[in-house]
């Protein structure tokens, strides 16, 4: 049960329910490169203008109060696309100098990967996840509406060659698509050195068009991966990890799945978001979320705008409802708020 008591003095990112948010999740924009059919319409969604998008100081600074003043201890950038934003580097480079430095990492498309994938290193990025649902060129075509498959391959090999550790790849499998892949995906990963996350496919679409019935479960990843493979529990505590992972062949190589639907992980987490056009979300499903841009373009302190953050972590629900009778999805897709 939460707390019904007033929010204690603490300085950190704290609900109700006894969590403490450390982990930030920053989107950089909302536009994409890709349209990837689970995720937005062929003909894309209505972009952010630039002035409703936060500038680099604004996102540096609400990041330096979130790290120095708030306890958030790592800061992984998202999209959209993140690759897009042109002063991704100074983003980046920001956020490596402040003290205490936060773990900092990235989720990307891995399109222009290769192009940006030394200079990301140079900006002070060490960790990369890059979404990858099939090794297949003609299925790549289908599900992204993109023949761009060449440039995501080249795009991980780049990223591993620039010293990127780890180099994850994150996969969402649709049935009757790209379901007869996962061993395959596995097999890839593990003779490239790259490390596999399956994720179950969450209501997040802009077209709110996600059917429970057509997502591939856990249970099922994990049997069509043991068709080639023995799979054992990792030994190591999973913590606030969103991932479960697998031992593949008794190690070192693991595989991991995200099984936010079937198996939520809501008690353990440790995240906040914050949007590109400046609110921030306590959680992916949030039915509300609140406004920091328009405060910090009136003037407020960093002390004020710190509190405006607190409040709304100390708002956090129990967990996301996806398996209640009366879920609602959020208007916002996954590409507005951020993965």
């Amino acid at each position: 049960m939460p707390s019904k008591a007033a929010r204690p003095s603490d300085a950190g990112l704290i609900d109700r329910f006894g969590r403490r948010a450390t982990d930030l999740r920053v989107s950089l924009i909302d536009k994409c490169n890709l349209r990837c059919t689970y995720c937005m319409p062929a003909e894309g969604l209505p972009w952010l203008s630039r002035s409703e998008l936060l500038s680099g100081p604004e996102l540096i600074r609400l990041i330096t109060i979130a790290v120095r003043d708030m306890g958030i201890a790592e800061v992984r950038f998202t999209g959209g696309e993140p690759l897009l934003r042109q002063d991704l580097p100074e983003i980046l480079a920001a956020t490596a100098k402040l003290n205490p430095a936060p773990e900092m990492s990235l989720t990307t498309n891995g399109i222009t990967l290769a192009k940006q994938a030394a200079d990301l290193v140079a900006a002070g990025l060490t960790r990369i996840n890059v979404s990858l649902d099939t090794l297949r060129q003609d299925r790549f075509a289908e599900l992204t509406r993109r023949d761009r498959l060449a440039d995501v391959l080249s795009g991980l090999k780049a990223a591993k060659d620039a010293g990127l550790s780890p180099v994850k790849v994150n996969t969402v499998l649709l049935r009757g698509i790209n379901d007869d892949e996962p061993a395959d995906l596995l097999e890839f990963c593990l003779e490239n050195g790259y490390q596999l996350r399956f994720i179950e496919q969450m209501p997040l679409d802009p077209q709110h068009g996600w059917d429970r019935t057509q997502m591939i479960t856990e249970t099922e990843i994990l049997d069509r991966l043991r068709t080639r493979f023995q799979l054992a529990p990792h030994p190591e505590d999973r913590g606030s990890a969103p991932a479960q992972r697998w031992l593949v062949d008794g190690g070192p190589g693991t595989v991991g799945v995200i099984s936010s639907v079937t198996e939520p992980f809501c008690a353990s987490c440790d995240r906040t978001r914050l949007t590109a056009d400046g609110t921030v979300r306590n959680c992916l499903f949030a039915q509300t979320e609140t406004d920091l841009r328009g405060p910090l373009r009136s003037g407020a302190t960093d002390a004020e705008i710190a509190e405006l953050w607190r409040g709304n972590m100390w708002q956090k629900a129990a967990g996301h409802g996806i398996n209640d009778r009366d879920f609602a999805q959020p208007e916002r897709p996954m590409s507005a708020i951020g993965g």
